[in-house]
């Protein structure tokens, strides 16, 4: 229940964050995959957005908290009639945790993924998919690749 309470926490942080100019496109939603939890998506400027996922890193090798951070620009937009379909790359830096906690080994990364998504033009929804390069800098235990990938499938909706 305390990740629960961090992660509410620091989305409502990560929207205080935000200059009063952004614009109003704000996404909220869930990221499945590696990593796995909340989604957070600000619109900054016409081509750019602050995306922030806070959540868990492998589910399957137990609980690993995460954390990442990443500035998005979109390359172009394909308009469909119903869908608009933008192809976003972007550069951020992760943290996450070795053994569940962000107490005992934080690590850090920087990661540089590439998303492709599906916007709805009738209801203010976006289904998208991510693939990411993260380059470890930080490896408290050095139990982490040094490269790795990231991926999955995400849901948002526009507020």
């Amino acid at each position: 229940m305390a990740q629960v309470r961090f992660a509410a926490l620091a989305l409502f942080a990560a929207t205080l964050a935000v200059p009063a100019v952004a614009r109003a496109d704000l996404g909220v939603g869930v990221f499945v995959g590696q990593p796995t939890g909340l989604d957070l998506k600000i619109g900054l400027e016409r081509r750019t957005a602050l995306d922030v996922v806070i959540g868990w890193d492998r589910l399957n090798d137990g609980r690993v908290d995460y954390a990442h951070a990443t500035f998005l620009a979109n390359l172009g937009v394909a308009r469909g009639r119903s869908v608009l379909v933008p192809l976003r790359v972007g550069v951020g830096v992760a943290a996450f945790d070795g053994a569940g906690g962000f107490g005992d080994e934080v690590n850090l990364a920087v990661r540089a993924p590439i998303e492709l998504g599906l916007r709805f033009r009738r209801t203010p929804i976006e289904i998208y998919g991510e693939l990411a390069l993260k380059l470890t800098l930080v490896d408290g235990n050095d139990d982490h690749d040094d490269v790795d990938g990231d991926g999955g499938i995400g849901l948002r909706v526009y507020f």
